[in-house]
C-alpha cells in the first residue's frame, strides 16, 4: 500500500476536528479514538462531515459534474494547445525544489502525470470521487496518493507541502479566500502557493430550465485579475504572469505556434499583448517566507 511509504503518511488530519489521522498496518485508517475513516481503495474520503446546505450542494454538484463529463476526453487542437501552454507556465512555477506538492482539484490529473516524471511526490484532491480514482489509475505510482476532500476544510497538518497548486479552480469557488487560506496554512516556510484561473473574464449567464434562475456559464463564479488576487493571502510575497493572447486564439494561430518551444511561444505571446493588452490567463503565486 503506497500510503505506508508516502512523505504524507503521518500529516493527514480529521476535516471536522483537526486532529491526526493514522494508517495501521492493516491498512485502516483511524481517528485516535480508534474510529475508521471510510476509503474507496487506497482513496481516503475526507470531507466535512458538518456542511451547511451550500456546501452540501457544491459537493453534490462537483461529483455529478466528474459523473458527467469526461475530463479526459480529447480536445479540439486549439484548445489542446491553449491547456497545453498554461500547464508549461503552471509547471515552471512550481520551485524547482519542491518534493511534495498538493494538487487541489486535481481534474484529470494532468500535474501528476508531469510531476511524478521529475521525481516528485504528489497528492492528487479533488472534491469528486470519480477524478481522484482515475487519476491515480492513470499514474500508479507509488510517490502518487490521492483523497477525496474540500479546498475549505484541507485534511492536512499545517506546513506539510513545499507547493499547493489550484489550477483553473477558484473561479469556481463561492468563498475562494477561505481555500486560498487553507492553501497557505498547509505549505512549508519556503514554499509556494500557486493557483492559474481565466484574467478579467466576463462571466456570463443562461436561465436554467430546471430552477428558471441565472446560472453562469461553466460554473464560473468570479473574475480575477492582479489587483484582486494581490488581496489574498498578504501576508506572503505575491507574484503573477499573464499570457495566452486572445486575438492569437481566435485566429487560431495554433497552427504554427504549437510547434514553437516555450521560450519563444512566450516572446511571440508578449509581443501580441504588447500590441493588444488581452490575456486569457494569470498565473498567480504567494511566497511563504
Amino acid at each position: 500500500m503506497r500510503w505506508m511509504t508516502h512523505p504524507l503518511r503521518d500529516r493527514l488530519i480529521s476535516p471536522d476536528t483537526r486532529m491526526p489521522l493514522r494508517w495501521h498496518s492493516d491498512g485502516t485508517l483511524r481517528t485516535e479514538s480508534g474510529e475508521s475513516i471510510v476509503c474507496e481503495g487506497e482513496i481516503p474520503i475526507l470531507l466535512p462531515s458538518h456542511q451547511n446546505p451550500t456546501m452540501r450542494h457544491f459537493i453534490a454538484h462537483y461529483e455529478r459534474d466528474a459523473e458527467l463529463f469526461d475530463y479526459w476526453e480529447e480536445r479540439d487542437a486549439a484548445t489542446a494547445h491553449d491547456e497545453r501552454r498554461l500547464r508549461e507556465v503552471i509547471l515552471r512555477t512550481i520551485p524547482p525544489r519542491a518534493n511534495l506538492v498538493l494538487d487541489v482539484g486535481c481534474g484529470n490529473g494532468w500535474l501528476a502525470r508531469a510531476l511524478i516524471q521529475r521525481g516528485v511526490a504528489v497528492c492528487s484532491m479533488d472534491l469528486s470521487r470519480t477524478n481522484p480514482r482515475r487519476a491515480l489509475a492513470e499514474t500508479p505510482d507509488e510517490r502518487h496518493v490521492a483523497v477525496v476532500a474540500s479546498g475549505e476544510r484541507l485534511p492536512f497538518a499545517d506546513a506539510t507541502f513545499d507547493c499547493v497548486v489550484a489550477s483553473e479552480v477558484i473561479e469556481h469557488l463561492p468563498e475562494p479566500e477561505r481555500t486560498l487560506e487553507e492553501m497557505w496554512r498547509v505549505v512549508r516556510p519556503g514554499g509556494r502557493v500557486v493557483i492559474s484561473t481565466p484574467y478579467r473574464e466576463r462571466i456570463r449567464y443562461v436561465l436554467c430550465i430546471r430552477c428558471n434562475q441565472p446560472t453562469p456559464l461553466h460554473a464560473h463564479l468570479n473574475s480575477f485579475d492582479e489587483h484582486r488576487l494581490a488581496e489574498y493571502l498578504r501576508h506572503g510575497r505575491f507574484g503573477y504572469t499573464t499570457f495566452g493572447n486572445k486575438a492569437l486564439l481566435i485566429a487560431r494561430t495554433h497552427v504554427v505556434l504549437q510547434w514553437l518551444p516555450h521560450w519563444l511561444w512566450r516572446a511571440v505571446d508578449r509581443l501580441a499583448n504588447w500590441i493588444l493588452p488581452k490575456p486569457a490567463h494569470i498565473v498567480a503565486w504567494w511566497e511563504r517566507s
